[in-house]
């Protein structure tokens, strides 16, 4: 079997769908079907059952992914040993980041990795956390921002920051007087918040315990929309602090503090075990921690 055959493999696993995969994979569909049968023949088993209602692993099939991904984790970094031997110092990092996280970090890091490591060449894409874990774990990104808890096997953490909270209310809010609010007082608002699909909502609920778990919930994957809907006096919002300083301020808004203990969140890097890229990665999780300030607003 060839590295090719693999990546078919592994392109018909994550698609699970061989037109989809082949499209992937720059090949005709017969091609790729063609590949995956002569891997299944030359080792003797079945890697995906075939029905009416589309394709799927066998439980053997799901260990020769697993493996199939490793080697080509491997392979990678047998490239990227050649590169460094070539003394070409250019790294192309993926990274991946959470809704909540990438519109207030991104416009702040890139600028400092241009001036500190302009070998790193950063191509950054948005997510929910369950599609990056996905993403991570396949090969797709090489790290990704998200806040923790995030407990993965093989996926390492390293803590970025601690964020607290703020409240967004409407200019006309019965609390425009105040400069700071008790998490017990949002028992009795009607509070703004992504949906569920996104881990900040739940993150909010878990460290906002006022929150009642009748909270109006606004579908959708952006912050600012959640903005507007203050502004435009919907309701009430948690936010982020990074999505409070002053380049996002509105004059139909006022924000609040949390009294001690204030929320937060925990923002941190996820990084496969034994990256190839594991040193530009360290660059890009030094460069944040040295503005964490800058990000958060403190």
């Amino acid at each position: 079997m060839t590295l090719s055959e693999l990546r078919f493999v592994v392109s018909v696993a994550q698609e699970k769908n061989f037109r989809r995969a082949a499209a992937k994979s720059f090949v005709s569909q017969p091609a790729l079907s063609l590949a995956i049968k002569k891997i299944e023949n030359e080792l003797g088993i079945l890697i995906f059952e075939r029905n009416r209602m589309g394709i799927s692993l066998t439980t053997v099939g799901e260990k020769i992914v697993n493996q199939a991904q490793k080697v080509l984790e491997e392979v990678e970094k047998i490239k990227a040993i050649s590169i460094v031997e070539k003394n070409d110092q250019q790294v192309d990092v993926k990274l991946g980041l959470i809704y909540s996280i990438a519109p207030y970090l991104l416009p702040s890091i890139i600028p400092v990795l241009k001036n500190t490591s302009p070998d790193i060449v950063l191509e950054a894409e948005e997510d929910i956390t369950k599609n990056l874990i996905n993403k991570l774990k396949d090969g797709s990104i090489d790290a990704a921002i998200i806040a923790l808890p995030f407990d993965v096997p093989g996926i390492e953490i390293q803590t970025l920051y601690d964020e607290p909270f703020k409240v967004l209310i409407p200019s006309k809010h019965q609390w425009n007087k105040k400069q700071k609010i008790n998490a017990k007082d949002l028992k009795h608002e009607k509070i703004l918040l992504l949906d569920n699909t996104h881990c900040f909502s739940m993150q909010v609920r878990e460290a906002c315990p006022g929150i009642s778990d009748m909270a109006e919930v606004q579908a959708g994957t952006s912050l600012e929309t959640i903005r507007n809907m203050v502004a435009s006096n919907l309701g009430i919002s948690i936010l982020p602090q990074s999505a409070t300083v002053k380049n996002y301020l509105n004059d139909s808004i006022n924000i609040l503090s949390f009294e001690n203990p204030v929320p937060f969140r925990r923002v941190a890097m996820a990084i496969r075990q034994g990256s190839s890229k594991r040193p530009s990665l360290d660059m890009i999780v030094k460069s944040i921690t040295s503005i964490k300030e800058k990000i958060i607003g403190s």
